[in-house]
C-alpha cells in the first residue's frame, strides 16, 4: 500500500472591522466607523486583535512551525482574509512574519477567497471578481505565491460558483460535505462539481471537524475529554478506503474558541504525530489532494450550502429583514461608490460588505443563537443593525457631498 491515506487540514484566518457604537449623531460629522476609543470595549478592533494574537495566532503558528520542522509529511492549507492582513500590518506585523515563515517551508498553501470576506458573489459578480483579484495580488505580494485553490466566504458554495471558479482557472474548490446533498456518498473522496471541466471539489468532513471546532471543550459531550488516540482512531476509521479526509475549521479554533487550558494544542500535536506514525498516512494541501486523486463522481449543489448553523444555508446572514435590508442598501450604492474614485470611501464601503456585520444581526435562537451571541460584540442584533445602518447613512451622505462638490463625476 502506498502512502496516500491523506488528511487535508484547512484553517481559515479572519478578523473583521467591527462597527463601533456609531450613532445617528455621528453621521455627517465623524466618518470613522471602526475606531472605538474605549480600548476595553467589545467593539475595539485593536484590543480584540491583540487578544486573539496572544491566545491563538502566535501559539498556533509556533506549533505549526514545530510540526512542519519535525514531520516532513505534515502539510496545512490556510486562507487569510484581507481584513485580517490589514489589521496585522497595522498592529502587529510580526504575526504576518510568522505566517510567512510557515509558507516559506513550501508545505503550507494559501487558498484564495474574497479580500473582504464578503457575500458579493450573491449580489455583484463584478465586485466579487474584483475582491478575489485584490486578494490574489495581496497574497502574491505578501507571501510570494500564486493561489490555485478557492473557497468562498463561509464556505458558501453552489454549482454556479464552481463553474465560475473553473472558468477562472482554479484547480480546487472547497465546500461543506453536507449529508442531505451527498446522500449515500462520503465526503472523503475527491469529486467533480456539476457543470465543470477541470476543477475538483473537496468536501469538509463536518463531523470530525466540528469535534474539534465546537465540541472539544464541552464537558457535557459524551466523548469529553477527547484523547488524541481516540480521535486518531476516528480519523482512521472515517477515512477507511477513501482518498482524503478534510478537516476544515477556523484558525481561531486553537486557543481562542478552544482555550489553551482545554489542552487543544497538546492534543493536536499528539494527533499529528500519531497519524503520521503509520507509513501509509500523510497530509495533503488542498491542491495536492486534488492533483493526487481523480474524481470519483460528480456532485451537484444547485442551492447554496455553507458551513454554518444547523441548516447549512445562508440564513445566518440573510435570514431576517434587517440583514436583507442592510445588504440591499449597501450594494445599491455600488456604481456610484466605484465611480467616485474616492479610495477611502471605496474602502469603507467594501469593509461594510464583510459578512460578519450581518451575522451579528442574526435573530436565531436555541443552540445556533448561542453561537451567534458568542461571536457578536453587540448587546443585541438590533444594536448591530442600528450602528451598521448609521454607517451606511454616512457613506451615502459622503457620496452626496462628493457629488455636490463636483468630485463624483469630475
Amino acid at each position: 500500500m502506498s502512502k496516500n491515506r491523506g488528511v487535508v487540514l484547512y484553517l481559515h484566518v479572519h478578523q473583521p472591522w467591527r462597527v463601533r457604537s456609531y450613532s445617528v449623531f455621528d453621521t455627517a460629522t465623524n466618518h470613522d466607523y471602526y475606531d472605538e476609543s474605549d480600548y476595553q470595549s467589545d467593539h475595539n478592533n485593536e484590543r480584540i486583535f491583540h487578544k486573539v494574537a496572544d491566545k491563538s495566532y502566535r501559539p498556533m503558528n509556533t506549533l505549526l512551525k514545530k510540526l512542519l520542522d519535525k514531520h516532513p509529511d505534515f502539510k496545512v492549507s490556510l486562507s487569510i482574509t484581507g481584513t485580517f492582513i490589514e489589521q496585522a500590518e497595522l498592529w502587529d506585523p510580526s504575526v504576518l512574519d510568522d505566517f510567512r515563515a510557515l509558507v516559506d517551508t513550501g508545505r503550507v498553501e494559501i487558498v484564495s477567497e474574497t479580500y473582504y470576506h464578503s457575500l458579493a458573489f450573491f449580489y455583484s459578480r463584478s465586485e466579487f471578481e474584483n475582491q478575489v483579484e485584490i486578494h490574489r495580488q495581496k497574497i502574491k505580494s505578501l507571501f510570494g505565491v500564486e493561489t490555485t485553490a478557492f473557497r468562498n466566504t463561509e464556505l458558501a458554495y453552489n454549482d454556479e460558483l464552481a463553474q465560475w471558479a473553473d472558468d477562472y482557472g482554479f484547480k480546487t474548490i472547497l465546500a461543506e460535505g453536507w449529508d442531505p446533498v451527498l446522500g449515500w456518498r462520503s465526503p472523503n473522496y475527491v469529486y467533480r462539481p456539476e457543470g465543470t471541466n477541470n476543477i475538483k471539489l473537496l468536501l469538509k468532513n463536518y463531523k470530525l471537524s466540528d469535534d474539534l471546532a465546537f465540541r472539544f471543550s464541552n464537558q457535557g459531550w459524551s466523548e469529553w475529554p477527547l484523547k488524541s488516540e481516540t480521535y486518531t482512531s476516528w480519523v482512521n476509521d472515517g477515512l477507511g478506503d477513501g482518498q482524503v479526509l478534510n478537516l476544515f475549521m477556523d484558525y481561531e479554533t486553537f486557543g481562542e474558541h478552544q482555550w489553551e487550558d482545554t489542552g487543544i494544542f497538546g492534543f493536536f500535536e499528539s494527533f499529528v504525530s500519531q497519524w503520521l506514525s503509520s507509513p501509509y498516512n500523510t497530509f495533503y494541501t488542498v491542491t495536492e489532494a486534488a492533483e493526487v486523486h481523480q474524481p470519483t463522481d460528480v456532485v451537484s449543489m444547485p442551492d447554496t450550502v455553507t458551513w454554518a448553523d444547523a441548516e447549512r444555508d445562508l440564513t445566518a446572514w440573510l435570514g431576517n429583514d434587517m440583514q436583507q435590508e442592510a445588504l440591499r442598501h449597501l450594494y445599491s450604492l455600488e456604481s456610484d461608490i466605484l465611480r467616485s474614485n474616492d479610495l477611502a470611501l471605496i474602502a469603507d464601503w467594501r469593509n461594510l460588505q464583510t459578512s460578519d456585520h450581518v451575522y451579528y444581526m442574526c435573530t436565531k435562537w436555541f443552540s445556533d443563537g448561542d453561537v451567534h451571541a458568542y461571536f457578536s460584540p453587540y448587546d443585541s442584533p438590533y444594536d448591530a443593525f442600528l450602528y451598521y445602518m448609521n454607517a451606511i447613512r454616512d457613506v451615502r451622505w459622503r457620496l452626496m457631498e462628493y457629488h455636490r462638490t463636483g468630485g463624483l463625476y469630475g
